[in-house]
């Protein structure tokens, strides 16, 4: 497999210099995919535009997203990564490992969401009708459906981004599913 190193400041253009240094004030460094993304003179201002958009979704239920997303998509860059943002936006880790695996026995109107996103994940875009009406069903509308949709694919973007170059995980290994 090619191994790809992860771009440094200094070998990306001025633009995305510039967005190394505003994440790096952010968070107190560059994630390596993030990094990754910088071998595109436009994809890192792209990808952070569309992930950090606005949403009807709130930060717990994108990150319900994010987590079953990289399990079926089997990214271990993106899991060791939202599993960290996952325990800073209140989760146990107990309900990551829950919602992973595609379930969240502890609040009924996640668990519907949860149970879509892997349905649309592992299903390539198609949705089972049972999956959909659950979802509707517990309060979300069409508006909030779009919105999932859109979570979905641009956690697949990444995934892909990651599988594909296997850049170094910077974050706290996931544990495995049991």
């Amino acid at each position: 497999m090619t191994k790809f190193e992860v771009p440094t400041r200094e070998q990306v253009t001025p633009e995305n210099q510039a967005i190394f240094d505003n994440l790096n004030s952010k968070l107190g460094f560059v994630p390596n995919i993030y990094a990754t993304y910088a071998f595109s003179k436009d994809a890192l201002g792209r990808y952070l535009s569309f992930a950090n958009g606005k949403t009807s979704l709130n930060a717990k239920e994108k990150e319900v997203i994010n987590l079953v997303v990289s399990q079926v998509n089997g990214c271990t860059y993106c899991l060791a990564a939202h599993t960290a943002v996952g325990k800073m936006n209140g989760f146990t880790d107990e309900q990551i490992l829950e919602l992973r695996n595609g379930i969240a026995s502890f609040d009924p109107k996640l668990d519907a969401l949860v149970k879509l996103a892997k349905n649309i994940t592992e299903n390539r875009g198609t949705a089972d009708e049972n999956a959909l009406n659950a979802f509707l069903g517990v309060g979300y509308d069409k508006g909030n459906l779009v919105d999932v949709i859109l979570a979905v694919g641009e956690k697949t973007i990444t995934n892909y981004l990651h599988k594909v170059t296997n850049v170094p995980v910077d974050f706290p290994e996931a544990p495995g599913l049991s």
